[in-house]
């Protein structure tokens, strides 16, 4: 199955620690290989010179091999740069002049000196597409670098542990050559609780991240703040309806706009709180069987209509459950059949596996449903309780688990 050009990542990082990936690793080089295998391969060319010109020399006259020895320069740029490959050109055409000397007709012969001239153009024009492949590397290299960094800035790393939640994250992009997009992801701790919210603006890849960084700048601002998760989703929405305001034009009126899902986790009560503005819900994971959670209250997507109520709901968390909070990315992933992907179906295999675990099988199962490229942005978090210090009973307002 080909690897899909957009960028994923399997994430679950402890904060001030480099960013680093489960999937990464299982087509990566150490820093030297790169160099040994490049070494290693400049044996064909070679080799290939060797046999033309020995085999050239001890046929019959009648047969001319010499203008296979292009195939040596012709092969080089694909494993080595334009210095390489200009020596494995000189070193065809020496065997083209060895061939032309001991040949009959010697080297003067208008044969050879066309086949000569021949293919000093050829190694010519080869030198010249290995140095501009060269420079495309080296600009798509820094277009990488420069995605990476916004990547940095923008999508801050999630911690991989706060209190008793172990937390792991996968993003996958769907632009070529990007690494972040409309989807989004944070979360911040706030007096005795973690906050999440997982987001998808209108639009994909690179046209939808200034709006992506401003819902991340708005939540980032106001959720450390001790004010009720409803009272953040208003904020949050005045923060988009803004911006549409401002930014958007006649043709785009009621265009601009996202879903997001805000959930609060208290360190010590075993369960979850959870404001939904138009996001599709959550899997709550428990050993053998996998719920989807309902929102009871649902407003409509951040900055469709100004004064939006946001309301709570809340379904109990216990030790051993996990959490899977996604974008529509992930459950509208279409196969060559036009079949969406079945979240709630493929997680059920893997509801007792780690966080880390559990986003590496669904990177590989969602990737090898779309055959390997994405049409949409997506995104998943993966969240697993592993002890309270108190438990609590749920009382009336505290609904239970829904399923």
């Amino acid at each position: 199955m080909p690897v899909s050009p957009a960028w994923c990542e399997v994430r679950g990082t402890r904060p001030g620690r480099k960013l680093r990936g489960m999937a990464p690793p299982l087509g990566r080089v150490g820093p030297r290989q790169p160099w040994r295998s490049a070494h290693a391969l400049l044996v064909l060319p070679v080799v290939l010179i060797l046999v033309i010109t020995v085999v050239d020399l001890r046929s019959p006259t009648d047969v001319h091999l010499g203008p296979a020895l292009v195939i040596a320069p012709a092969l080089t740029p694909s494993f080595a740069g334009p210095r390489t490959t200009a020596a494995i050109g000189a070193l065809a055409l020496a065997a083209q002049i060895l061939i032309g000397i001991h040949r009959g007709g010697g080297i003067g012969s208008t044969n050879h000196i066309v086949q000569i001239i021949t293919l000093t153009v050829l190694v010519v024009l080869t030198v010249i597409y290995s140095a501009l492949r060269q420079r495309r590397q080296a600009q798509l290299a820094q277009v990488r670098t420069v995605a990476e960094a916004a990547q940095h800035v923008l999508m801050w790393p999630l911690p991989e542990q706060i209190g008793p939640l172990r937390i792991a994250s996968l993003y996958l992009a769907a632009e070529d050559e990007a690494q972040i997009g409309g989807d989004l992801y944070a979360a911040t701790a706030s007096d005795g609780a973690i906050r999440l919210l997982i987001g998808d603006v209108r639009g994909k890849g690179l046209p939808a991240i200034g709006e992506a960084a401003l819902l991340l700048g708005a939540f980032r601002e106001s959720a450390h703040r001790h004010i009720p998760l409803a009272e953040l989703a208003t904020r949050l929405n005045q923060s988009v309806t803004r911006y549409a305001a401002d930014l958007e034009t006649p043709e785009e009126e009621g265009e601009r706009f996202a879903t997001a899902l805000l959930v609060e986790i208290p360190d010590r009560d075993p369960v979850t709180r959870m404001t939904s503005c138009g996001h599709p819900p959550p899997l709550l994971l428990s050993p053998g069987h996998v719920v989807t959670v309902p929102s009871l209250h649902p407003s409509p997507p951040l900055g469709v209509h100004e004064h939006s109520e946001h309301t709570l709901d809340v379904f109990s968390f216990e030790p051993g459950d996990t959490l899977l909070l996604y974008t529509d990315g992930v459950v509208e992933a279409r196969d060559e059949r036009g079949r969406f992907y079945p979240l709630p179906d493929r997680v059920l295999r893997w509801a007792e596996d780690s966080p880390e675990a559990l986003m590496h099988h669904l990177r590989r199962d969602l990737l090898a449903h779309v055959g390997g490229r994405l049409g949409d942005d997506a995104a998943l978090i993966a969240v697993h309780r592993t002890h309270v210090e108190r438990r609590r009973h749920l009382g009336r307002g505290d609904p239970g688990r829904h399923g």
